[in-house]
Formats: structure tokens, sequence, C-alpha cells
């Protein structure tokens, strides 16, 4: 299920749906957030369509699977390897 807030996201980032799927396939869950609200979360580090490093945050309930937020990783607050988040960030 794809959130208002993630669509808005992803068109003013031109990140397409194919992108977010490709990502999620090619993907690797580098941060978990179990105590979100009101699911548990995780940031998924994948590749777009292109093969562009893509971040994707994603929720899940017992029934779906809920993105979140779609982002292209920058250097200012990832490492980079673009998996690892610099201190304070």
């Amino acid at each position: 299920m794809w959130t208002q807030h993630c669509l808005e996201r992803m068109q003013e980032r031109d990140i397409s749906r194919n992108d977010v799927k490709n990502g999620i396939a090619t993907g690797e869950i580098i941060e978990e957030y179990p105590e979100d609200y009101p699911n548990p979360s995780c940031l998924i580090f994948g590749y777009s369509v292109n093969k562009r490093v893509l971040h994707i945050v994603v929720g899940c309930d017992t029934m779906k699977l809920y993105i979140i937020t779609a982002y292209y990783p920058s250097v200012d607050k990832f490492q980079s390897d673009l998996k690892t988040r610099r201190k304070g960030d």
C-alpha cells in the first residue's frame, strides 16, 4: 500500500513505483524500527531500475506492507557505503 506522503515525495524526487518495487526486490534491511507507531517499520537499501542506490522506508502489519517514503541517500547523512548512518543523524 502506498501512503499519500510517499507518492508525493516520490514525485518530488523523480522516483517511480517501479524504482521502489525494484529497490525492495533487490534490497536488504539496514535499519529496523520495531517500536514505530502504528506499525513496525524498517529502512531498505536497494537499487532503482537504473541501478541508482535507493532507500525505502516500509512499515507492515499482519496483512499489508506500507511504503512510507523513498529517497536517494546522500553522504551528508550516510557514510560512503550509503548504508551506515553518520553519528548524530
